[in-house]
């Protein structure tokens, strides 16, 4: 039986940590170290970046610098992720001959199996879940990924012991629309951990036995616990500084704004759906993928199991409805009220808000965008007639807050777009309600209207999105800013059109909206 080193380097630093696998792969490539199992613990916490991602699109800068976490870069590709003192990282670095499959699936599990063994010994039961992850009941407890140097490869995993969700979820960019209780809720729903599996904390020797015994019988291997050879060590004062230095932490390895993070909503009659999207600008692919809100599942993990389907597909429409359908044709999985049409439209949704991108508008722009009655894609090639604005964005005290009109006066938002509607052509009204919304439709649809751009809360959309479209005027849908009805629990009088507080237009979006839609019907 072929002998590994099991080395458990403790507690380092992240740039240590990171230092240390360069240091790893480099020997093992050149035959310098035997093959090894690292266990790597972090303290401070850490965030650490894939090797292609750009920090500051997948890190919350300021919030880590203020409570000390680090930050920095991976060798290995993939997602960021989130390491605290109860977080444990566990690496196969070896020979490409002593662990090979021609079934990449296969390869994956083979690797993960000495993790999912001494989980299970130690009480918890966890399986593999193609493509690369490690879970319980269909929560993520390890998430994996590798890299290789010439004949030697580094594949590496968390495995989360005892885990703060609420700091991950605040350090990084996930695909989560707001930090509010409902939202770490459903990141809770996610992933879990050992403590939280079991009732209690194993100690640092119980878990590193188990993954001893776990990993000698998933590789047909036999470990001996040793420490860094003096080369490694050299070697890891050598590199250090670069691991420490702003150059390797910040480093792009693709344009800024590769990476995009969209999302939609929308309700069904199971409930209202959120789709939370990162995608792969270069290659057109979704990165990762949350589906969350108030609908039921049965079997609860199968929308664990939908998102795992779906990571690595293609943004095209007919990849994306191909697989959610296959996914709902093969698998068990049954939600109330939300059709498999009804999620493969509104992930298609989601992804489309990327390519507002060509007409100027970024994508935490796009994302305040919404459409009635028309695809995403085909939203700024309509033409529009109408501007729709809430009476919640005039001042409180204005006399025209309960009637039609503006004295453009400049102390809110509503007078610049009056100017810049009617400037354009189309007609400005205030809507006072939703029942003055609705006539309005009504009228717009019977004189023969093309569309409106409106204005609105991103609840207000979810909730009457399908009462909007029911007229048949298609429409633009832009958030607004400040605290709405919604925030402050006051949709009922809103909704009557008595809610007194002040809102604010996204005055720069409206005017970039209604600037492209006019430019484009000129060009018609």
């Amino acid at each position: 039986m072929e002998q590994w080193r099991l080395l458990d380097t403790g507690y380092l630093s992240a740039a240590e940590n990171m230092a240390l696998d360069d240091v790893l792969l480099e020997c093992r490539a050149k035959n310098l170290i035997p093959n090894t199992i690292r266990l790597l613990w972090f303290d401070p916490a850490a965030v650490l970046v894939g090797y292609h991602q750009d920090i500051e699109q997948e890190v919350r800068l300021e919030y880590v610098l203020e409570r000390g976490i680090q930050v920095n870069r991976r060798l290995t590709g993939g997602g960021t992720i989130y390491f605290d003192k109860d977080s444990l990282g566990w690496e196969i670095v070896a020979s490409k001959e002593s662990v090979s499959s021609n079934n990449p699936e296969e390869l994956f599990r083979t690797m993960c199996g000495g993790v999912v063994d001494a989980l299970n010994a130690l009480g918890v039961r966890a399986e593999f879940r193609p493509k690369n992850d490690i879970e319980v009941n269909g929560k993520k407890i390890s998430g994996t990924g590798g890299t290789e140097k010439g004949r030697a490869f580094l594949f590496q995993g968390t495995l989360l012991v005892d885990f703060d969700v609420e700091t991950m979820v605040r350090a990084l960019r996930i695909p989560i629309e707001k930090l509010k209780d409902k939202e770490l809720e459903s990141a809770k729903d996610r992933v879990t951990w050992v403590k939280r599996e079991l009732g209690s904390l194993p100690t640092r020797d119980e878990i590193r036995d188990a993954l001893k015994a776990g990993f000698e019988r998933a590789l047909g291997i036999r470990l001996k616990e040793d420490g860094l050879t003096l080369i490694e060590e050299g070697l890891l004062r050598e590199r250090l500084p670069e691991f420490q230095s702003d150059g390797w932490i910040y480093l792009d390895r693709r344009p800024l704004m590769e990476s995009a993070m969209v999302r939609t909503l929308g309700k069904t009659p199971g409930g209202l759906v959120r789709i939370s999207l990162t995608i792969d600008r270069t290659v057109r692919l979704i990165k990762s993928i949350l589906i969350t809100g108030d609908f039921f599942v049965f079997p609860s993990r199968g929308i664990l199991d939908l998102e795992a389907a779906l990571k690595f597909t293609s943004c095209n429409e007919e990849s994306i409805r191909g697989i959610v359908t296959e996914f709902f044709e093969t698998n068990p999985v049954k939600i109330p009220g939300v059709s498999p049409r009804d999620l493969a439209d509104l992930i298609i949704e989601a992804a489309e808000r990327a390519e507002f991108e060509a007409h100027g508008i970024s994508i935490p722009e796009a994302n305040n965008i919404h459409p009635i009655g028309k695809r995403t894609k085909d939203l700024l090639d309509h033409q529009y007639d109408y501007l729709l604005l809430p009476y919640c964005a005039k001042l409180i005290s204005c006399e025209y807050r309960r009637e039609e009109g503006c004295t453009r006066c400049g102390e809110c938002s509503i007078g610049q777009a009056y100017d810049e509607a009617e400037a354009m052509g189309l007609k400005p009204i205030t809507i006072q309600s939703f029942e003055h919304l609705m006539d309005t439709l009504h009228e717009m649809k019977e004189c023969g209207a093309k569309g409106f751009v409106g204005c609105c809360c991103e609840a207000f959309y979810a909730k009457h999105r399908d009462e909007m479209e029911e007229p048949g005027v298609p429409g633009i849908i832009i958030d607004i800013d400040n605290t709405t009805c919604y925030d402050l629990g006051k949709e009922d009088e809103a909704y009557v059109g008595s809610f007194e507080s002040q809102t604010c237009l996204k005055t720069e979006l409206v005017s970039k909206v209604l600037n492209i839609v006019k430019n484009r019907e000129i060009v018609a």
